[in-house]
């Protein structure tokens, strides 16, 4: 038996060794996987939790994916809890928003209990979105759902593996409810991989230090990231915010957000029921928007753990469109978890402008075409979010072409990739020359991506936001510009949508994604004239608005 040790070098050679294990299991995730929404944008995450379900350490991916391991862990934990219900070699999954799953029913979360013997130490999760589950639509995904039994499968926290030998009846469900059996069993069995590398690992550190010094290195570190936290948000500004904001739905959605020096409070009560068709999120999801704040404002460098949030408050209302009762649809939550986001955001950026930026393009804009691809004879589901403007800030211009703050470390599907997999061609991907972001410092450009149909019969669905309110501008600087798509048909007619469900496409229909500039920060005619003329000469805006807008003068360039 290995004695313990509160040595600060061992302490921390362990939590970089749970860091490690993490990023080895997020690669192997996406080395094992069968879908290019995992292997290619990485639409992923793993992560570590200690015994009682609190996040411990966080691999790569999406931001609001890891965010959502310790939650869904911890559902486990309290519901298998009678003797023998755990063991060595079982493996959960969960993917309902009811019922630990968090976000939408796509993203199956795999967890995974850790043993020494006959101590349970950790746990790891893996959680990643699955092209089809079943539900009323292909890509188990449409603005038309009412209910979430529409929208797929439903586990509600279960035993998929038991004691290292699968479930086989619970597999034969889970494949026989989805339009691409053999894909999702793949990527299935990818997160069980993932989880077991986990496992491995924790095993042999957990063994060779001793587990009591494996447990004081978690929490030794998760009292690290609370005081790291505690440090930082000593130094915002104290008091309390308020922000109303119209959406693009006509409703106002409200926030106040009260810090003091040991409490970061959001307050999310006063705000509209819950929607009547998938544009809801649960509780938890709105958790994980509030955290993603918090750790951009106290200590976005350190490792995010159960710690780190430990000065976090969430107020929510049952029953309104931040924490959605059963059986609400959720299936677009991703986009009322960036609404809360972009919200707690603009709240603060106005008083916190060394922090926060102008607003960016806030929406996923995920893209979902699908059909029969006109090679194989086999359905096909493209899942795609797009890269968008970022805002301005006090020290530059935003970037240009990035995720959105939901989508963190991810990246946007190649053009060889979409071609040879589905049955599509891209036929450009270009940055967007229109109007907005203007500021003395620019908000970065949006992109203008066209997907040119091959197959015969086909579909579109699309739920952007900010599609009718653009990213809003700071300190004088202006909006930036709508995200949408524009929809080409064969014949040559154009209808711009920003939200459809299942819109017929054939044959050499083109679905053009236009996505938003961010917003712009202070007064355009005291941008640097030379940038203004190097904007011009590269076509990102003409000598008229140059002139316009920015008070510049400079000759027109032909392309």
């Amino acid at each position: 038996m290995v004695a313990k040790t509160n040595d600060p070098i061992t302490l921390e050679i362990i939590q970089n060794s749970l860091q490690a294990a993490a990023d080895e299991m997020f690669a192997a995730m996406r080395k094992t996987a069968m879908s290019s929404i995992i292997y290619e944008v990485l639409d992923m995450g793993t992560g570590i939790m200690d015994p009682k379900g609190e996040l411990a350490s966080s691999g790569a991916g999406i931001p609001a994916f890891i965010g959502v391991l310790d939650k869904s862990t911890k559902v486990i934990i309290d519901k298998f809890n009678a003797p023998g219900d755990v063991g060595p070699g079982d493996v959960f999954a969960t993917n309902d928003p009811y019922y630990g799953g968090v976000t939408h029913l796509n993203d199956i979360v795999v967890i995974m209990p850790v043993f020494v013997g006959d101590e349970l130490i950790a746990w790891t999760g893996n959680i990643a979105h699955h092209s089809d589950v079943g539900g009323m639509a292909p890509g188990s995904m449409s603005g038309d759902a009412t209910v979430i039994f529409q929208e797929g499968l439903r586990l509600p926290a279960i035993k998929i593996i038991s004691r290292g030998e699968p479930i086989a009846p619970v597999m034969e469900i889970i494949k026989v409810n989805s339009r691409m059996p053999e894909v999702l069993e793949g990527d299935l069995w990818a997160a069980i991989a993932s989880v077991r590398v986990g496992s491995r690992r924790l095993v042999a550190l957990a063994e060779r230090y001793g587990t009591a010094t494996f447990l004081a290195a978690i929490e030794s570190f998760m009292e690290f990231g609370e005081q790291a936290s505690l440090r930082e948000l000593a130094k915002l500004p104290q008091g309390k915010f308020e922000l109303s904001e119209e959406q693009d739905n006509g409703l106002i959605y409200n926030v106040k957000i009260t810090i003091s020096e040991d409490r970061f409070t959001v307050d999310l009560r006063d705000n509209p029921e819950q929607m009547r068709g998938p544009l809801n999120t649960s509780r938890d999801g709105v958790m994980v928007a509030a955290q993603m704040i918090f750790k951009s404002l106290t200590s976005p460098y350190s490792p995010a753990n159960g710690g780190s949030f430990r000065p976090l408050e969430l107020l929510t209302c049952e029953g309104s469109a931040f924490q959605a009762r059963e059986p609400a649809a959720l299936g677009y939550y991703y986009e009322l978890e960036l609404r809360a986001y972009d919200l707690m955001w603009r709240c603060l950026a106005a008083h916190m402008p060394e922090r926060l930026a102008a607003g960016h393009f806030a929406s996923v804009c995920g893209t979902f075409i699908g059909g029969i691809h006109p090679d194989t004879g086999r359905q096909y589901t493209v899942i795609e979010p797009q890269l968008g403007g970022w805002g301005a800030s006090l020290s530059g211009d935003g970037n240009t072409a990035m995720f959105c703050g939901f989508h963190g470390e991810t990246y946007n599907c190649p053009a060889e990739v979409n071609e040879a997999r589905n049955g599509l061609i891209v036929d450009q991907m270009a940055l967007n020359t229109q109007p907005g972001g203007e500021g003395r410092h620019q908000g970065g450009r949006g992109i203008v991506l066209d997907y040119r149909v091959r197959s015969k019969e086909g579909f579109v669905t699309v739920a952007y936001t900010r599609s009718r309110i653009p990213p809003w501008g700071l300190h004088g600087g202006r909006d930036g510009s709508p995200n949408y798509i524009e929809f080409i048909s064969h014949s040559g007619e154009r209808t711009r949508y920003s939200e459809v469900s299942g819109l017929a496409t054939t044959t050499d229909d083109v679905i053009r994604v236009y996505t938003g500039i961010g917003g712009g920060l202070g007064d355009p005619r005291e941008r640097d004239a030379a940038l203004v003329r190097e904007d011009v000469r590269n076509g990102l805006i003409s000598a008229q608005r140059a002139r316009e807008v920015f008070g510049v003068e400079c000759q027109e360039t032909s392309n």
